[in-house]
């Protein structure tokens, strides 16, 4: 039987992006295939990796094994005064993203992949991939994961971008043009439906409150995001996933295998619910 196509909307949210391995484990196994992937932030290196032909168990395993190499082990470990570019250095970010995305072209993708950036100097939302400009693979990756203080701008084409959660970390708007017949979006990014830890991660105050903050605004960016695509007819039906994860766990590598079980659990449940489980 031939698989039924659905484009892919995936969310930014650091380690909880291994939930978008589960999803689209659900997908397959549901007799889906994905044909498009609009994504942001780590949620587009993981959809990357995919469409650069990685296998899911295999990509969950690399993505598994940053923690046991320290990459991300002390994330705050470079805090050092209020004049510092920002918290972490580039470079580590840079070359788990090179290995994680064997593709360094979009063209060499073999799905179709629509990445969001922001451009930090208009808050323009910025596309780059199919439909969309096109610059370097792996640049256009960095520029989307760079989300203020925890990474520097990356300047492509003489502009300077920054993470596309900013104005979207469900980039639905991007999905709204396509010509599909189902959009199904995985959302593991900040929410107000997700209950505060019992203990707060222990990280200096003002970073706590930066990230507060940001949670806060991106939480309701995806509200309006869903209202509008729910109260628009003419776009295409929306299947909204949204896997049970913790708050403040973006750097919480040691617990990708339950992400990737909780999407993959969360995803055949909404499928259900659409009557599209197979």
């Amino acid at each position: 039987m031939t698989a039924r196509p659905v484009a892919m909307v995936l969310s930014g949210g650091g380690a909880k992006t291994a939930a978008h391995l589960g999803a689209c484990r659900a997908v397959r196994e549901a007799g889906f295939e994905p044909s498009w992937f609009v994504a942001t932030s780590m949620g587009a290196v993981v959809a990357a990796g995919l469409a650069s032909g990685v296998g899911n168990d295999e990509l969950l395993e690399r993505i598994a094994s940053v923690g046991a190499r320290g990459i991300v082990r002390d994330p705050l470990a470079p805090v050092g005064g209020l004049y510092l570019q920002s918290l972490l250095k580039p470079g580590p970010l840079r070359r788990l993203i090179e290995e994680l995305v064997p593709a360094r072209r979009f063209a060499d993708l073999s799905v179709p992949l629509t990445v969001t950036a922001v451009d930090l100097d208009t808050g323009e939302l910025v596309l780059f991939g199919a439909g969309a400009q096109v610059a370097p693979l792996v640049d256009v990756l960095c520029a989307s994961c760079a989300l203020p203080l925890y990474y520097p701008p990356v300047v492509l084409g003489g502009r300077r971008y920054g993470d596309g959660g900013l104005r979207g970390v469900v980039p639905l708007e991007p999905a709204a043009d396509l010509d599909v017949e189902m959009v199904l979006a995985v959302d593991v990014g900040p929410g107000f439906d997700v209950p505060p830890p019992a203990e707060l991660p222990r990280v200096p105050s003002m970073v706590r409150a930066h990230d507060e903050a940001v949670g806060i605004l991106m939480a309701a960016n995806s509200e309006s995001q869903l209202a509008l695509w729910r109260a628009d007819r003419t776009r295409p039906p929306l299947v909204y996933v949204r896997p049970r994860v913790e708050r403040h766990a973006t750097f919480t590598v040691g617990r990708v295998r339950e992400y990737a079980i909780e999407g993959r659990r969360a995803t055949r449940e909404a499928l259900d619910r659409w009557g599209l489980d197979s």
